[in-house]
């Protein structure tokens, strides 16, 4: 091969490589952004207890305090997409953890409900820009071959989060009082935005769009592959090409072009996110009000998020070997028919149970799945904005399951009505992923079946090089 004209594509390039130590280290970084969310959620909840003890305050005191990080996740999330798909993925992630850690520390010296409040939605926002640039930083050092199983396992980042929160609070909040729990919150993150501004990589296809130095693309590429192959090429991504023409990335994703499956992607993950949320909030309650003691309650409870581990690694690895998002959308339904299931089924403690695990490896697995999918759905120039947009859009589903839940409780109804109340979210959402499909059978976007795989997953099914 000529040398001196070759011209690398660095999607390509990490397609037809293993996937390296250095890879290896995007994603620990990345997971471990993932799991700081989870760490905040089962904190919070586990702090709220002892608000209440010590500010002699009602529980509807501190709705807001358990609402106001959900409300600056989704609006952290509008916010951080445009600015990384300008900027770059690394410095907005570095940034955005620093900045959450900074005001978890904050939220511990709250002496009110008004102060956490503030302190929370503050918190909230540095997540909130945190996420999309760690899905979207980890979809584009994955190979496409296993983009899916690798995103997905970064999400198993968050149950991971939760268990260790969870585990923590159990102990710092007795010794230490509930401070000590948002105190480590906070040192956690700092620490972490500080090894992802010496350890962390740009992405290398955001680098070929900003037109960065061939050398300083070629240093990072042979950190994945020591190819001599990369001396004095022209790298290039495919669909960076004649970016200059492109739109911003905001009007990109409501463009004619992408403004259907924008929508829908919305739907899809908004509806994903009030069935999740719904039942992460109210499932204990739920079966006590339906005749557990609370033993087997918070038992039964625990299958859920273990089955979605399960489903993470088992979804993403089905993604990489078929259409996404029809294999989305399957699970969907399936979440439906699981939801029914238990709402017929009290019969017997042990086949709850399996229903529970299974029901938290399909809705799981569902929702975590829509953003490595929506990677796969947007060019290099607007994917950050893509992802941002659908976890911001979504995350109003997460505060409509909370209320909803809450609406049905006071409703009292039926165990079984509230869980058939759960299907229709599921079934709108694998609707709105079907009719995402016969939408747009014309537009190609060099991916494979119009959606679910990009142009390098192609070229490594076709055997096609890297570089010519």
């Amino acid at each position: 091969m000529n040398t001196h004209a070759s011209v690398v594509d660095v999607q390509g390039f990490i397609d037809d490589h293993r996937f390296s130590p250095y890879q290896w280290v995007v994603f620990v970084l990345c997971f471990l952004v993932v799991a700081a969310d989870g760490f905040d959620t089962a904190a919070v909840g586990f702090v709220a207890p002892s608000l209440l003890d010590q500010w002699h305050i009602s529980r509807a005191a501190l709705g807001p305090v358990m609402s106001a990080a959900l409300i600056g996740l989704g609006f952290g999330a509008l916010v951080a997409g445009p600015i990384a798909d300008r900027i770059g993925r690394k410095s907005v992630l570095a940034l955005s953890v620093f900045f959450f850690g900074l005001w978890s520390l904050a939220s511990a010296t709250a002496t009110s409900v008004e102060s956490l409040t503030i302190l929370r939605l503050l918190t909230g926002l540095g997540l909130g820009a945190a996420m999309p640039n760690a899905v979207t930083l980890m979809s584009e050092y994955a190979p496409a071959r296993t983009r899916a199983v690798i995103v997905n396992a970064m999400f198993c980042g968050f149950s991971a989060g939760l268990t260790i929160g969870g585990l923590s609070a159990s102990w710092l909040i007795p010794h230490l009082g509930w401070q000590s729990v948002l105190v480590m919150g906070g040192a956690w993150p700092i620490a972490l935005a500080a090894v992802i501004v010496l350890a962390l990589p740009e992405s290398v296809q955001f680098m070929v769009l900003r037109k960065r130095p061939a050398a300083r693309i070629a240093k990072v590429l042979r950190r994945i592959a020591d190819d001599t192959k990369l001396d004095a090429c022209t790298f290039t991504a495919r669909d960076t090409r004649d970016a200059a023409k492109r739109q911003s990335s905001l009007a990109t994703i409501v463009s004619k072009r992408f403004r259907t499956r924008t929508i829908l992607l919305w739907i899809a993950y908004f509806m994903g996110l009030v069935i999740y949320y719904l039942l992460t909030s109210w499932m204990p309650t739920l079966f006590r009000d339906a005749g557990f003691d609370m033993r087997h309650a918070a038992l039964i409870t625990s299958l859920f998020p273990l089955g979605g581990i399960v489903g993470n690694l088992g979804l993403g690895w089905i993604m990489d070997r078929a259409n996404a998002r029809r294999a989305i959308a399957v699970t969907y339904l399936i979440s439906a028919l699981l939801v029914l299931a238990i709402g017929a089924h009290l019969g017997g403690l042990d086949m709850l149970g399996v229903l529970v695990f299974f029901m938290g490896t399909a809705v799981t697995s569902a929702v975590t799945s829509m953003s490595a999918f929506a990677a796969s759905l947007y060019p290099t120039h607007s994917r950050a904005t893509g992802v941002a947009w659908m976890l911001g859009v979504g995350r109003s589903g997460a505060v409509v399951g909370a209320f909803v839940g809450a609406l049905l409780m006071n409703m009292n109804l039926a165990f079984g009505t509230v869980f058939s109340v759960l299907a229709i979210p599921a079934v709108a959402a694998a609707c709105a992923l079907t009719v995402m499909r016969v939408c747009e059978r014309g537009d190609r976007l060099g991916q494979d079946d119009g959606l679910d795989r990009d142009a390098g997953a192609i070229a490594a099914v076709r055997g096609e090089p890297w570089a010519h």
